[in-house]
């Protein structure tokens, strides 16, 4: 407790208990202290303990659909496969086979199979604005490099550009599949993934043996492993004695995939773990999993808005990509994507001008779903403990994220926090609130600095994980499922 905290508490405390003066100095005993600093104070709380059995019982089935969606969505183009399939199954329609939209249709919009917006539409017009929740589906990984392929030492290699802010040195000797797709020269698209069935071969990327490591070891960590050092082994076998191994390989792809090597010049290849989501503690209340940023929050947001019937106004789920990398491009949040989406909408609900547009981005409300870090004992150093997450304390809303000086944030307005701490309260969401590290360690930004822009309303507000950025990280299954309880609370009041 602080010296303002607890001068607060004495200039209230004779509204709130008895008090006993000895020479003008107030006396408090100590279970009268924990009685104001439980009625007036605030903490943390545990989310297992807030919950029911019953509930408890949904939060594992949550995290068993959850690790399933995961062992099938390792790319942005996975996922917004996936996202829009399932959306189909629950009568969601595509915005371009519709033509009239009313209270409780169900749409969604689909921008060059990477990013994807879904909505509800809702009672109230639209331009009062909207109540969204943007996430982002694509993760920090391994990508093959445009003329990957060459041949060393005996070994047919892919040279790699890993892509986010990764640990390069997390990346080597672990198994590595390969996701995405290939566009042949005369146009049709080939979808690959090699790595993910436990009879598919992985690929691997060698590191140096401890023996010889000495002058690696004494590298900074960011050097210990170099971008041009993350080569991936995919074969030794050479075709004959007279032909080495590249040729051999290419047969084998050209014979599966009917491709050649320039085929690579028009492919998008990812090298992502070969992991599969699995269950950590002896309690089986964490789950460790590749890609849990973002994708924790698409799946959560996503389970909300299939859930949502007629809310008062339109309910929008967003799932872009390239956030990793600035949003950039046509898939990312910079672009006029999301924009494109809700004009499209809004045409087909009420008739949409620019300046009807304009009011419904202005009127809007949006959490920005995205990880934050959770305190890790291991490394207590780099958090400053009453301003972080904490793993299985539920769902974190951050005001502001940004590094250092909250360069790069947005910085919500209280009276947002203030109605988004509200609802959570008054519909059972166990929540939390947390920085992304001490001021001047580090920092991170979402895509809540963009959909600000517009003129919107925008909290942070998503599930705190340890090893963020790791080929497998972990998350509290608790959290998971308070995440969703937010999100759906969130798009279905207002």
């Amino acid at each position: 407790m602080t010296f303002i905290q607890k001068k607060r508490i004495i200039l209230l405390i004779q509204s709130v208990i008895h008090t006993k003066n000895h020479g003008g100095v107030i006396s408090l005993e100590e279970k009268d202290l924990k009685e104001i600093e439980k009625r007036l104070g605030y903490k943390n709380v545990d989310a297992w303990t807030k919950i029911s059995d019953e509930e408890k019982e949904k939060v594992y089935q949550f995290g068993e659909d959850y690790k399933d969606f995961m062992t099938k969505c390792k790319t942005e183009r996975e996922t917004a496969e996936k996202i829009i399939e399932i959306a189909e199954k629950n009568g969601f329609i595509n915005i371009e086979k519709v033509t009239n939209l009313k209270p409780g249709s169900k749409v969604y919009y689909n921008n060059k199979g990477k990013s994807v917006v879904l909505a509800v539409i809702g009672k109230e017009s639209m331009q009062k604005g909207i109540k969204a929740v943007a996430s982002h589906i694509d993760s920090p990984r391994i990508d093959l490099k445009p003329n990957p392929m060459y041949e060393d030492g005996g070994l047919a290699l892919f040279k790699t550009h890993y892509y986010g802010g990764v640990k390069k040195y997390q990346w080597v000797t672990i198994p590595l599949a390969l996701h995405g797709v290939i566009v042949k020269a005369n146009g049709e698209k080939i979808n690959i993934v090699v790595g993910e069935d436990e009879n598919d071969p992985v690929l691997y990327i060698t590191d140096l043996l401890p023996h010889l490591g000495k002058d690696q070891m004494e590298k900074k960590a960011a050097e210990v492993v170099t971008g041009e050092a993350l080569n991936a082994v995919i074969g030794s076998i050479p075709l004959s004695e007279e032909v080495s191994v590249k040729p051999n390989i290419l047969k084998y792809l050209n014979e599966k995939y009917g491709i050649v090597e320039e085929d690579f010049l028009s492919a998008e290849l990812e090298l992502v773990p070969a992991y599969k989501p699995r269950d950590i503690g002896f309690d089986r209340s964490m789950i460790g999993a590749y890609g849990q940023d973002d994708r924790v929050c698409a799946y959560t947001s996503l389970r909300a808005i299939l859930e949502l019937e007629v809310p008062e106004r339109t309910a929008v789920a967003i799932f872009t990509d390239k956030e990793e990398i600035g949003s950039m491009g046509n898939t990312g949040l910079q672009s006029r994507f999301f924009e494109n989406a809700i004009a499209e909408i809004l045409e087909k609900y009420e008739g949409s001008t620019d300046i009807k547009l304009r009011r419904v981005l202005a009127n809007s409300e949006l959490l920005s779903a995205d990880v934050n870090a959770a305190f890790d004992p291991t490394y207590p150093e780099v958090s400053e403990k009453q301003n972080t997450a904490y793993l299985g304390k539920g769902v974190c809303i951050t005001k502001y994220t940004g590094s250092r000086g909250k360069a790069g944030s947005n910085d919500a307005n209280a009276e947002f926090v203030g109605k988004v701490r509200k609802l959570f309260n008054e519909n059972g969401v166990v929540w939390q609130t947390g920085e992304l590290g001490k001021v001047d360690m580090g920092g991170g930004g979402t895509v809540a600095q963009y959909v600000a822009n517009y003129g919107m309303e925008v909290l942070d507000c998503g599930v705190a994980l340890l090893s963020m950025h790791a080929p497998y990280e972990l998350s509290s299954k608790v959290d998971v499922y308070m995440a969703y309880k937010a999100y759906k609370v969130f798009m279905e009041k207002d």
